[in-house]
């Protein structure tokens, strides 16, 4: 497993997919960076199964949060406190259900 490193922009992008599913060329206009790094973010996040691709073709860039993704994002003001955070949401998902 890939050790998280988030960015803000990370959570900005969390937040935006909260509202629903959503194209990484609309995401870049709304949170007003470069669509190279908004891309390299949503990767990266991806990668960490924060979000994942959408839709009929992987390559369209359709993403959406996932429920790691939403656990993030409502733990995301213990992320600098916390050494292990992917083992800190693994558990707080863990017993969730």
């Amino acid at each position: 497993m890939t050790e998280i490193e988030l960015r803000p922009l990370d959570f900005l992008l969390l937040e935006e997919l909260l509202k629903g599913r959503n194209l990484g060329g609309n995401l870049h206009i709304t949170l007003d960076v470069t669509r190279p790094y908004t891309n390299e973010r949503l990767r990266t996040i991806a990668d960490y199964g924060l979000v994942e691709r959408v839709g009929p073709n992987e390559n369209v860039g359709l993403y959406q949060i996932t429920d790691k993704g939403r656990a993030a994002l409502e733990y995301q003001d213990e992320y600098d406190d916390i050494d292990d955070f992917d083992a800190f949401i693994e558990e707080q998902l863990n017993t969730q259900f």
